[in-house]
């Protein structure tokens, strides 16, 4: 027997809902009534199609219109946040391209050259005016390019993509060009390759573990390099000094970006015009010659003169854009505008009037190259730039910090990384996160790199190969979403990933020579977490696999009706399953065992969705359970990776009210309404009913277009049971009686029921599957925070139900 399923509308109320209908609801129903409809008539429709439909008319919840004040105060805090990284590369630059000395006078111009243009065809052009449009909602880094394309293109690992999900107001996507037939085919082709679909999986993973090494990283030299300017204290003291200093900066994460960035940016703010005022007055003092460094010739006279020696100098160079990944990796905490309006007018200017002056500095004195910056204050401003530099260093920190949790709290929802707890840490700015564990990872490692390399030198080599792969997995991505969702020319296209891939290809062969003096370190911290995360996503994947494969038929529901042996006891139970396409296979198995449920039965699947928000309106999907009278609803809520899971009180309330909104609506439904082909909406006070007619002859029930209906499992033994009736009452004949029944069974108790299924490799697996499982697998979900943690669950409310999945 299928299911009836179906959602009339939506009726928002200010203040209490209104109970009973109104005169003019009563009318609009009688005229509806009228039209002598035959409900019978009708195919069976699938109500989650339905639910979605009603409110996806429902705007982006992001502002039209830009609030000025509000960009410039984020703005303001992007200085704080984001550039402490690229605004203190010019503490060593100069030191790292030229380790071995100045050979020629004219390849201070040459370098200098280099540095420019790579400053304004990087960080300006490519990621300021290109890369930043490529943000989910709002949000930018490896994972939010990723998100992109699986909501565009079926490329997820995990089939739980459904219909309902492209309903959403968020999930639509504005395609500004006609290039239809290209994108086309080169969607069906990632739809229709595994392969495709795990290099771009492998290559999102590798991107994100590389700005997570970035966050190792960048503390380390950014703090080393300020703190160097007392290296008459020794080298040990600098070591002890910079260990105390990231202690204290990891110590002040939990504070938040918002916060954080507000007290940061004028420390920035007062670095920047420090080394903007010292490159001015150095090339004023020094000779205003090195400003020929705008001719691009002399790049390619610098490298006539040196081969091969100016090749691997690029290594050096390239540390002038470290950070600008932060720009994108951060756009979550801030906003495209704000990162723009700062970059462009106050940054840029003043890191290229440092790089400048020091330049001109050289050009006297070629001798201090190992000490530029702090050779080139003048006497009186030594000890004011010294402290602030500190600062600064201090600050640059954060944005690969800031990106790093960003990232990983967009991977979480994606299933790729263990779970940990995410705190949100600003109401006003939806993308501020803090991770706790990972921030004291983070400050682990790091107080690890610097006791252990103690200079910046190999530390540097290290940094260019990790700011580097992540430029290049960014070209990559945003060229595919270039073709495949912007649909953009493809001489644009071309123009786009020739030059940009030229200079970062460039690059990264110049840093990999460096690979033995310090650049395996990104490559082993990379190595690490993609090994965690190809791991969990892994078994994560096999898991949702196996209950899709063991999910519990509608035959064995309809035989649980039947059978007088289990009780229904008062109160509500909420099953939770990642499985959104049926009933899990943890629920047979629980009834073999504990013959007794509640009275009324919720199966919750929390769904993360490739977007940034979901609407609270559009956050909860019903569906009756066959028979009616069993009092069992299957439920889909979604969230996107910056939504916050609510605290079990209020969410408790969210899903009885939307549970109770459905009810009202199945019944309408059931009761009477139009038959004909295209039915207008009836619009009453308070209330629009809208119901929709699938273009399709033939609407398939939910179990009939589910792969498969088998009521057993290769583990923990799901049995056919006899069962009784489960409302021994009858049912409940009206909305009202039924929405009733509902609040009164919730204000009883609600019980979660939490699967906790232990996963296992198969006996005739490989040694290799059996050791990832059963060992690796195992211990990151003992060692990382569980379920029922992550979800807000009360232990008072919580009652475990164990099985194990063979794999």
């Amino acid at each position: 027997m299928a299911e009836y399923g179906g959602h009339g509308g939506r009726r928002e109320v200010a203040g209490e809902e209104e109970m009973e209908m109104t005169a003019e609801e009563a009318a609009a129903e009688k005229k509806l009534k009228e039209r002598q409809i035959s409900w019978g008539k009708l195919h069976r429709v699938d109500s989650l199609n339905l639910e979605a439909g009603r409110v996806s008319a429902i705007s982006s919840s992001h502002p039209s219109k830009v609030d000025w004040k509000a960009t410039v105060s984020l703005a303001f805090q992007c200085v704080g946040v984001i550039y402490g990284d690229i605004g203190t590369s010019p503490l060593y630059v100069y030191a790292s391209t030229f380790s071995n000395g100045i050979g020629h006078k004219d390849d201070i111009i040459g370098v200098l050259s280099l540095i420019i243009y790579t400053i304004v065809l990087l960080p300006l052009l490519k990621y300021v005016f290109i890369v930043l449009r490529a943000n989910d909602n709002g949000d930018g880094g490896t994972f939010a390019l990723y998100s992109l394309l699986c909501r565009y293109a079926k490329v997820s690992l995990i089939p739980n993509q459904e219909p309902e999900d492209r309903e959403l107001s968020n999930y639509s996507l504005e395609i500004p060009s006609n290039q239809l037939r290209r994108a086309e085919k080169i969607k069906e082709k990632l739809e229709n390759s595994r392969t495709a679909q795990v290099v771009l999986f492998l290559v999102t993973i590798l991107g994100t573990s590389m700005v997570i090494g970035d966050g190792v990283l960048t503390p380390c030299i950014s703090v080393l390099s300020a703190v160097s300017g007392i290296n008459s204290l020794g080298k040990d003291a600098v070591v002890g000094i910079s260990v105390a200093i990231l202690i204290i900066l990891f110590s002040v994460q939990r504070f938040g970006t918002d916060k954080v960035g507000f007290s940061f940016a004028p420390i920035v703010c007062l670095w920047f015009l420090f080394i903007s005022s010292i490159g001015l007055y150095n090339l004023f003092e020094h000779g205003v010659g090195v400003l020929r460094a705008f001719n691009p010739y002399y790049i390619i006279d610098y490298f006539q003169r040196n081969g091969k020696q100016g090749w691997v100098s690029l290594g050096g160079v390239v540390l002038c854009i470290t950070g600008t990944e932060a720009m994108f990796a951060d756009l979550g905490h801030f906003s495209v505008r704000a990162v723009q309006i700062s970059f462009s007018g106050i940054v840029l200017p003043a890191i290229l009037a440092a790089y400048i002056g020091q330049a001109a500095y050289l050009t006297k004195f070629p001798d201090d190259v190992r000490d530029t910056f702090y050779k080139s204050i003048p006497h009186r401003l030594y000890w004011p730039t010294f402290v602030v530099a500190v600062a600064a260093a201090i600050i640059a920190s954060q944005a690969m910090i800031s990106g790093a949790f960003a990232i990983i709290s967009q991977s979480l929802s994606m299933g790729c990384f263990p779970r940990v707890k995410v705190v949100r840490t600003s109401t006003k700015h939806e993308g501020q996160v803090y991770i706790p564990e990972v921030n004291y990872m983070l400050m682990i490692a790091c107080v690890i790199v610097t006791l252990v390399f103690k200079t910046t030198d190999k530390i540097g080599n290290a940094y260019g190969i990790a700011v580097v792969a992540v430029m290049l997995i960014t070209t990559s991505m945003v060229a595919l979403i270039m073709l495949v969702i912007w649909k953009t020319s493809i001489w644009w296209i071309s123009l786009f990933f020739v030059v940009f891939g030229f200079i970062e290809v460039a690059y990264f062969s110049s840093v990999l020579y460096k690979f033995t003096h310090g650049g395996f370190l990104p490559m082993a911290f990379s190595a690490v977490l993609m090994t965690v995360m190809g791991i969990w996503h892994y078994v994560h994947k096999q898991k949702y696999m196996f209950e899709l494969r063991n999910k519990v038929s509608s035959e064995y529901i309809r035989e649980l009706a039947k059978n007088p042996s289990v009780n229904r006891v008062p109160g509500m139970g909420l099953l939770y399953s990642e499985l959104v396409q049926g009933i899990p296979p943890i629920f047979a198995h629980f009834i073999s065992n504990v013959p007794s449920i509640h009275s009324v039965l919720v199966f919750v699947s929390i769904k993360s969705i490739p977007i940034s928000k979901v609407a609270l309106e559009e956050r909860f999907l019903f569906r009756q359970i066959e028979p009616r009278d069993s009092q069992m609803f299957r439920c889909i809520v979604r969230y996107g990776y910056n939504d916050k899971v609510e605290e079990s009180g209020v969410f408790e309330h969210q899903l009885v009210e939307h549970l109770k909104e459905f009810i009202r609506h199945e019944r309408y439904i059931l009761e009477g309404g139009p038959t004909e082909q295209t039915i207008e909406p009836v619009s009453v006070e308070h209330s629009t009913v809208q119901v929709r007619r699938s273009s399709s002859s033939t609407i398939q029930s939910e179990e009939s277009r589910q792969p498969s209906d088998r009521p057993n499992v290769s583990s923990g033994s799901i049995q056919s049971i006899s069962i009784p009736k489960l409302i021994n009452s009858g049912p409940i004949l009206g909305a009202e009686e039924e929405m009733q029944f509902v609040q009164k069974t919730m204000e009883k108790g609600v019980v979660y029921l939490l699967g906790e299924a232990e996963v296992v490799a198969e006996q005739k697996s490989s040694l290799v599957k059996k050791m990832v499982v059963n060992h690796v697998y195992s211990f990151l979900r003992r060692n990382f925070r569980q379920g029922e943690k992550v979800m807000s669950i009360p232990q008072s409310k919580l009652l475990r139900v164990g099985m194990t999945y063979e794999i």
